[in-house]
């Protein structure tokens, strides 16, 4: 997709806030209304913008315990094991990656002992070979 720089500065003015006004977004662009508008009917339509979220505070979020968990799948097994995963709230997040592991998933539980829980209930989804669970001790950034 072919992005403006101002389409890319739109974006990034979503990413921190996506409840701003239309008339905000137009002054800190320096664009009229009416363009932010037509702007985000574009990447809507388009499908760069697919979806509005909620971003949860700090005070919430470190009220959660977070973890990395690192998974090797049976051959043939990615589909059943990611469609286990994706009924489980706890799981934030699925990523499919390269390496010794086949996916990573992101995990917020609300204690040590739901967040092993969790890591049980993964490790005993048929497929999953094996686990390597990381806790995540702070945030240094997040974008």
């Amino acid at each position: 997709m072919d992005l403006s720089v101002k389409d890319r500065e739109l974006l990034a003015l979503l990413g921190e806030n996506a409840r701003l006004p239309v008339a905000t977004l137009a002054k800190k662009l320096s664009l009229s209304r009416t363009t932010v508008q037509a702007r985000l009917e574009r990447l809507e339509r388009e499908g760069v913008i697919a979806g509005y979220g909620v971003r949860l505070s700090d005070a919430y979020a470190s009220g959660l315990i977070r973890a990395h968990i690192l998974i090797t799948i049976a051959p043939k097994a990615l589909a059943q094991v990611t469609s286990a995963l994706d009924k489980m709230q706890t799981v934030t997040a699925l990523h499919s990656v390269s390496g010794s592991f086949d996916l990573i998933a992101l995990i917020a539980a609300p204690s040590i002992s739901e967040l092993d829980q969790v890591i049980d209930r993964i490790g005993a989804i048929d497929g999953v070979d094996r686990t390597l669970s990381s806790i995540i001790l702070s945030t240094r950034f997040a974008r």
